[in-house]
């Protein structure tokens, strides 16, 4: 039976598991969901794409260890085949795996570099108007000298897809400033149904990839595809940048770290905290020490090294800077 749509604790979580690193941060997403969200009573599925021509290699999660972990989390191996991306862009999962999830039940996608930091069935979602995560930087797209600004390329796609481009617009932000424009980070992202949310999602997406037109003719589409089709995916859904209370998800809720030594460098001490709570059992620490950034940055004392060296108060305001900072001192890893 469907679950009911609207504000609702009950739903379903999926993030990607794979071969290599995402493997290993599914399983830390699964411990601190079990530890941290208690009163969650939806399903967790780690979706896991399938050998297939889009792939060189087998993508599917090459551990046991972590699977059968996962296991003990009650989370379910969700299998998908990968039609338009795989190994050419592999952001593209997050769009191809929404078919493979139960229909007409309310989803909450989250990036597998993401830890679970307070109790989510708390989080106020209204599954009928869907929203993304707000934690982002202008990083798309970025106008040329001679070319059309960002209204201009951002009305482009909305006039092709046949959305209604001034009620995207955020007025309280000047004109030609990024933030104007409705834009995401894919990082997390939600709906009442992931069949009409992922054939939505796939078909700007493709549409973009394959006639970019002359708007785009000079932006890069890669790593960013998955963020320039997301707004128009969500304001065509009837969701928006204000559907979410603030405070909740990438908050006092959720954590998208992203790579563990800018955990280490930007995250407050409640995160550390909760990493420390959920990498302590030895069931769990055998397995993620099998993973050489894992062993270094969490158990050998890497990643305090690294948050000595930042001052969380004064952060430097782009994450390309605090990158630039762990490498000249020898501690990024990835």
């Amino acid at each position: 039976m469907a679950r009911k749509t609207g504000k609702s604790s009950d739903f379903n979580i999926v993030v990607v598991g794979q071969s290599g690193r995402l493997q290993y941060e599914a399983l830390l997403f699964a411990a601190s969901l079990r530890e941290m969200s208690p009163d969650f009573h939806g399903r967790l599925f780690i979706a896991e794409p399938q050998p297939g021509p889009k792939w060189e290699k087998d993508p599917r999660m090459s551990n046991p260890d972590v699977v059968a972990l996962l296991d003990a989390f009650d989370a379910e191996i969700l299998p998908f085949e990968s039609r338009h991306f795989g190994q050419a862009y592999p952001e593209g999962n997050k769009i191809e795996l929404l078919r493979a999830l139960p229909a007409n039940e309310p989803f909450v996608f989250f990036d597998t570099d993401t830890l679970i930091t307070g109790e989510l069935a708390d989080v106020p979602f209204d599954f009928d108007r869907p929203s993304a995560s707000l934690k982002v930087e202008g990083t798309w797209p970025i106008p040329e000298i001679y070319g059309p600004g960002y209204a201009g390329i951002w009305k482009s796609l909305y006039d092709r897809f046949d959305l209604d481009f001034d009620s995207s617009l955020d007025l309280s932000q000047p004109e030609e400033y990024w933030r104007r424009h409705l834009y995401f980070n894919a990082g997390f992202f939600y709906y009442k149904c992931p069949h009409e949310f992922g054939a939505l999602f796939e078909r700007i997406a493709l549409s973009i990839r394959d006639n970019p037109g002359d708007a785009l003719a000079c932006q890069a589409l890669y790593p960013w595809l998955d963020q320039i089709s997301l707004p128009l995916v969500i304001h065509a859904l009837g969701g928006g940048r204000d559907t979410l209370e603030a405070g909740y998800l990438d908050d006092k809720t959720t954590c998208h770290y992203r790579l563990l030594p800018l955990l280490y460098a930007r995250e407050t001490d409640h995160v550390i905290d909760v990493l420390k709570e959920i990498t302590a059992p030895n069931r769990i620490k055998k397995v993620l020490k099998q993973y050489e950034p894992f062993k270094r940055m969490i158990y050998q004392n890497r990643g305090e090294k690294v948050r000595a060296l930042f001052d969380r108060d004064h952060l430097p305001r782009r994450e390309q800077a605090i990158r630039n900072q762990i490498k000249k001192n020898g501690f990024w890893m990835r």
